[in-house]
């Protein structure tokens, strides 16, 4: 009898054993390189204006990217935002970018060139939009923004795409109802400390490192948007329909909250590139995308709600050969 049970334990060990086997080469194929050789060259990636999300996600992405393939340079460039990162790669000015999808689909409604041959490889995270203005300001709502100084993003950039849209659902014209300027996250806190602008409007993750210094030494506030006009939005046309009313949870700048919510806009962010994109690049590219969220998740928060399970939404983009063929290839 003794020996029956001794000759089971044996089995019973030897079939765990082999269990963890597979289990820890899973781990393996999971976390070593795709194939034998990494790809090699040289790519050009269009991030974001400076202390914008986009920029410092680019430059972390690239740090990973070297890790998995350090034959590949990666040229990083800054941009306005959004719909000019849409445009180089359209154009072939660019191989990768991150712009939000309401930028994306404006660019395919208007047909502009290269618009057919846009590829999608991840939803990345939420942008949000913030309106800040002076602590004792007296804008409390969008429509009092009327005949204020307001800075409206860069010409080419997602954040003048949706504050424009943002004004117009309030009944302001972008162009006359305000003094619209054109300055982004780089420039706008500066004027705004300098009582050089009554407000300025920007889109992006959360938290914004801009905002993050502003708010070390600068008392200002967010104004609310409120869903009305999220749903005067949807009223314009398809690439509205990406945009969602939501809040901005009270954990983003405490400090500038303190412990409040504040009712806004969101709209999801694609990492993007073309279609004649070497695929197997893309699908590295795609890997290392995922894999490295927590890393850049612990410097850019917003990273950390990339998830293997949305990032192939990635509509109004189809998926690129090359990140189909990664996802395909993790599928439970």
């Amino acid at each position: 009898m003794l020996k029956v049970f001794s000759r089971i334990s044996r089995r019973r060990a030897l079939e765990g054993a082999a269990a963890g086997f597979v289990v820890f080469g899973l781990l393996l194929w999971w976390l070593l390189p795709l194939g034998d050789d990494p790809p090699t060259g040289t790519i050009t990636f269009s991030t974001g204006t400076p202390l914008g999300v986009y920029q410092e996600y680019g430059k972390l992405l690239r740090a990973e990217l070297d890790k998995d393939m350090p034959g590949l340079t990666v040229k990083l460039v800054n941009s306005d935002g959004s719909q000019e990162n849409v445009a180089r790669v359209a154009t072939g000015h660019a191989d990768f970018t991150i712009a939000a999808a309401d930028a994306v689909e404006t660019y395919e409604a208007d047909g502009k060139p290269g618009a057919a041959g846009l590829r999608g490889i991840a939803r990345l995270y939420d942008d949000y939009v913030q309106l800040i203005v002076p602590r004792d300001s007296d804008i409390n709502s969008v429509a009092d923004l009327r005949n204020k100084r307001v800075a409206i993003g860069p010409d080419r950039s997602g954040v003048r795409l949706i504050a424009n849209r943002v004004l117009t659902a309030a009944g302001i014209d972008p162009k006359t109802g305000v003094e619209p300027v054109a300055a982004g996250i780089d420039t706008g806190p500066d004027l705004l400390k300098k009582g050089k602008l009554d407000a300025f409007f920007w889109s992006g993750g959360l938290p914004t490192d801009g905002l993050k210094d502003l708010a070390a030494h600068y008392a200002f506030r967010f104004v609310p948007i409120e869903a009305s006009l999220v749903a005067k939005m949807h009223e314009e046309g398809d690439s509205t329909r990406y945009y969602r009313a939501t809040n901005m949870p009270e954990s983003a700048y405490p400090d500038i909250q303190r412990g409040s919510t504040v009712p806004t806009i969101a709209v999801s962010n694609l990492l993007m590139t073309r279609k004649d994109l070497n695929p197997r690049l893309t699908e590295w590219i795609t890997r290392t995308v995922i894999k490295s969220r927590d890393g850049i998740g612990a410097h850019v928060h917003s990273a950390q709600l990339v998830d293997l399970r949305t990032a192939i939404y990635t509509d109004p983009l189809v998926l690129h050969e090359g990140a189909r063929r990664y996802y395909r290839s993790v599928k439970p």
